[in-house]
């Protein structure tokens, strides 16, 4: 502890004590997913809720991805506030149908009398040397349908309160969680909200290039910017925090300023959430840019062996590589 409102904690404490808050302050919050209960989850991030609020409010499901979500949106219905987790990213598939054809447009199909506030938690990327269908990006999947709000925090601060927000919201919340970075530590102040849950967020500033990233890939940026700056180039780091909506004043701010962008998730590069942001930054800052807005992804083939992943990730050198081409211009 440094004070008495904040504390040092992994990614997945902070999940974990921010769905406890959320239990704590509403009895209509309730916590469901395979092995979430008395395993605590895979990760452990449910671990010990089970325990303090009972099997009736933190739920171990079936092995039903879909069934979960549709259970989900039927306590939705009835004024319950569900958060459901999906054990990996690969698994999400089964429940898509009911993420996009229900979840998504209940409120545009009542005309705004129907509100379903869903949270779906999604560990996602890749990073820790897993099995088929455990290391998918699929962001930008959810992005595209209207009416769910996609989110992904890179930092424990971020975790606890974007949780928070998300479960106090009243639409659908797709909630992405870098695996990757679960064990990564920060300092969380549990009394003082960072800011709103979608607005982007400078977590370096800089004057020559501006790197956009999320979730796994902001604290690979924040390396790319201590390598550069041994070079004497200086690299401005924003953190989207949210997907969709995705808040292009910010980028827009930062590119006037630096007049390059380089834009970095895992996801694949083609029709990734980056295209996106390219598209609409050369728009809004076509005469700001010094150079082409470049994106720095995944590949356009499946996730590969474990043994492979560090070839098919984006890492320093190839992020490097994309300010050094920006520059070049």
């Amino acid at each position: 502890m440094t004070d008495q409102k904040t504390e040092k904690m992994a990614i997945a404490k902070a999940i974990n004590e921010s769905l406890r808050q959320a239990l704590e302050a509403d009895p209509k919050v309730l916590v469901m997913g395979e092995d979430v209960g008395k395993l605590g989850g895979v990760f452990r991030v449910t671990d010990g809720l089970q325990k303090d609020f009972g099997e009736e409010r933190v739920i171990d499901t079936p092995l039903a991805e879909s069934g979960i979500v549709g259970t989900a949106i039927g306590l939705a219905l009835r004024g319950y506030r569900p958060v459901v987790e999906i054990q990996f990213d690969g698994f999400v598939f089964p429940a898509y149908d009911q993420i996009v054809t229900q979840l998504a447009k209940m409120y545009a199909r009542s005309l705004g009398k129907v509100k379903l506030p869903v949270v779906v938690r999604i560990p996602y990327g890749g990073g820790i040397g897993a099995v088929e269908h455990h290391s998918e990006s699929p962001e930008a999947l959810f992005a595209h349908v209207a009416g769910l709000k996609v989110v992904s925090p890179s930092n424990a601060s971020d975790a606890y309160w974007m949780m928070q927000q998300a479960i106090q919201s009243d639409d659908p919340v797709i909630f992405f969680e870098p695996k990757r970075r679960y064990w990564d530590k920060g300092e969380v102040n549990t009394e003082s909200i960072p800011g709103p849950l979608h607005r982007a967020r400078v977590v370096r500033e800089g004057t020559d290039v501006t790197l956009v990233a999320y979730g796994p890939m902001v604290k690979l940026c924040l390396e790319v910017a201590d390598a550069a700056a041994e070079e004497g180039r200086s690299l401005e780091v924003l953190d989207l925090r949210s997907i969709s909506p995705l808040d292009f004043d910010s980028v827009q701010a930062s590119v006037e300023k630096t007049r390059r962008l380089v834009v970095v998730h895992e996801a694949p590069v083609f029709l990734g959430s980056g295209a996106e942001i390219a598209a609409r930054i050369t728009e809004r800052c076509f005469y700001h840019l010094e150079a082409p807005v470049l994106r720095v992804g995944g590949y356009h083939a499946p996730y590969p062996p474990a043994r492979l992943e560090e070839s098919y990730l984006p890492d320093l050198d190839r992020v490097l590589d994309a300010v050094d081409r920006s520059l070049a211009y």
